[in-house]
């Protein structure tokens, strides 16, 4: 009985180091298949890279789970695992990358703009990833000098769960070669190569939210004792520091913008309205970060906080590519191509700029306002009026493929609405509730509107579905405009 103990613990360390120390090879042996399919184009070392990887993906996702069942804990184990990571992904992630641009250059000779922001984006993405491992190593060497590490919290152990999956899909669908090869592993294989591009967005940028999810798990979890060993009591330098994170996020609250801009001119008006909400997202997180850091809290010998900072300003620039400019833009480049005398007799640039204009004068109005009421906007927010006025523009657009005669209607109250959001913009009077914050104090509403948005994603009504939400935060002041404002300082925009 007792010798057969210790054979049955040998076994299941080296079954356990097996799975630890075998990921290495078997994605470097994916790589020498990537780079041959580069060179020669085989179906056959293309299935076999793949495989590969699939089988190193395969360790990663167990061999956490037997440690975990057969109790094989150790220091050097559970290093050894973090080292094998940095390994599998400094070799996978820029691979991956390389093969996105070989594949829009070679095999898609005559690829489109999507196809090249999609081969831009994994570029990103695997740049962030990179830099999410060596900050996390760099965030727990501060934690280590002050004792022992802490469990890891969901993002972390989310992030490193997704990320051999995720790689391993790239791989298979940057380095797809179509063949009529006759094996049933190359047909499921060269599936997931030919997955649409739009599943692969949103993929790529789940997974690029979690990385920053990550990043940002660290920062709350080691962040103190980093920045108690960099500023050494200086708050002046320390918030400087702390900026840099909503600042980051105010950054892509304006690229989301951009990118919106991008997939309208390639008529995807349905995929820029979605890039809208992720700005309108980041605007929210950007300025909830803020004041969780105490940025907006005045500093030490001060009555209180400067109403013009440098992240105030950022911010405001942002909101005026994203939810100014860019409503106006795709307005503008959808119904001045469209070939309709109604169409056509409506000043639809006037009215682009008008819209614009009067987005960005709120911008500085509410950025100079000494008077903010807590917890309410004045007038509509900015991010909303842009959802509200991008909403039918989708439906426009549909009607437009379409060849419909609804095409036309659409169009005129498309116009209309744009100038009913200028106007709402700027209406004063009139308190909007600040969902954001709304969400942060009843999170089953967070919950709600997140299911409400998934759901109608998956559906072709996600236009209906917006425009209808959008209204009724047009109407919502005849129920919110009862409650009274919130005694807490809050910064509005």
């Amino acid at each position: 009985m007792f010798s057969i103990m210790p054979a049955k613990l040998n076994f299941q360390r080296r079954f356990s180091a097996i799975l630890v120390y075998g990921r290495p090879p078997l994605v470097f042996g994916g790589m020498l298949c990537a780079l041959a399919v580069m060179w020669n184009r085989s179906p056959l070392l293309y299935t076999l890279g793949v495989t590969l990887l699939f089988i190193s993906m395969s360790f990663d996702l167990i061999d956490g789970w037997f440690a975990t069942r057969f109790q094989l804990h150790s220091t050097l184990a559970h290093l050894a695992d973090r080292v094998m990571d940095k390994i599998v992904f400094s070799i996978i992630f820029p691979l991956v990358a390389v093969g996105s641009m070989w594949r829009l250059l070679f095999t898609s000779p005559a690829g489109t703009k999507a196809e090249l922001l999609h081969g831009i984006l994994v570029l990103i993405l695997c740049v962030t990833v990179l830099i999410r491992d060596n900050f996390a190593h760099f965030m727990r060497f501060f934690a280590m000098r002050t004792g022992p590490e802490p469990e890891p919290r969901e993002f972390t152990r989310l992030r490193t769960v997704v990320a051999a999956p995720v790689g391993t899909l790239l791989y298979a669908h940057a380095f797809f070669v179509p063949s009529s090869l006759d094996s049933s592993i190359y047909a499921w294989i060269s599936w997931l190569g030919n997955l649409p591009l739009r599943v692969l967005f949103i993929i790529e940028i789940l997974f690029l939210i979690i990385n920053f999810g990550s990043i940002a798990a660290y920062c709350r979890k080691y962040g103190t004792y980093c920045l108690d060993e960099i500023c050494d009591e200086d708050e002046l330098l320390r918030r400087n520091i702390l900026a840099f994170f909503p600042n980051a996020l105010t950054i892509m609250n304006a690229m989301m913008g951009l990118l919106a801009v991008l997939f309208a001119y390639q008529d995807r008006i349905r995929e820029a309205y979605l890039f809208l909400i992720g700005a309108a997202i980041f605007d929210k997180l950007d300025g909830a970060l803020a004041r969780k850091l105490g940025l907006t809290e005045p500093l030490p010998g001060q009555d209180r906080p400067r109403y013009i900072s440098l992240g105030g300003i950022l911010d405001d620039i942002a909101d005026a590519v994203s939810f100014c400019i860019v409503p106006a833009w795709i307005f503008y480049l959808l119904l001045a191509d469209f070939a309709d005398p109604v169409i056509r007799q409506l000043p639809v640039g006037l009215i682009a700029v008008l819209y614009a204009g009067l987005g960005i004068g709120r911008l500085v109005y509410f950025t100079l306002d000494r008077t903010p009421i807590p917890g309410f906007f004045k007038g509509m927010p900015t991010p909303a009026a842009a959802l509200l006025v991008v909403a039918p523009l989708i439906m426009f657009n549909q009607s437009v493929q379409e060849a419909s005669e609804l095409a036309r209607y659409w169009g005129i109250f498309c116009f209309g609405l744009m100038i009913f959001g200028a106007v709402m913009m700027n209406f004063y009077p009139i308190r909007y509730l600040h969902l954001g914050r709304f969400m942060d104090r009843h999170s089953w509403f967070g919950r709600l509107n997140m299911l409400l948005l998934v759901v109608s994603i998956l559906t072709p009504y996600l236009g209906y579905v917006a425009l209808i939400y959008m209204f009724l935060y047009v109407l919502s002041p005849l129920i919110t405009g009862r409650i009274l404002p919130n005694q807490e300082k809050t910064d509005q925009k």
